[in-house]
């Protein structure tokens, strides 16, 4: 099972909005992170924007790939898109780069 951790920074003036947006994911776009296999999924987010994602999955670009051929994360995707900075013109999605372990403790 791969470990993959995240960060992307939420724009100041939209960080209420994101959080209500996340108190309701749509159910479909649950169930769509589920059968695309993101696992034990969580997203942190700092009082300054920075959001830190983790999930776990057994092949993270697989999983990646499987979500992008859903519609629902297109939409949801776009709907997002509007709360981060330096996306450079990419879907939040698309932006994430995952960060290199250096320790775990098991």
């Amino acid at each position: 099972m791969q470990r993959v951790c995240f960060l992307l920074k939420v724009r100041a003036e939209r960080i209420e909005e994101y959080r209500r947006r996340h108190r309701t994911v749509w159910a479909e776009m649950r169930a769509a992170l589920t059968g695309a296999g993101w696992h034990n999924y969580s997203l942190f987010l700092r009082e300054d924007g920075l959001l830190v994602g983790y999930l776990e999955t057994p092949d993270f670009e697989k999983a990646r790939a499987a979500m992008d051929a859903t519609d629902v994360n297109a939409r949801w995707q776009a709907e997002m898109a509007d709360f981060f900075e330096a996306l450079d013109g990419q879907a939040p999605d698309a932006a994430v780069r995952p960060l290199t372990e250096v320790f775990h403790l098991v």
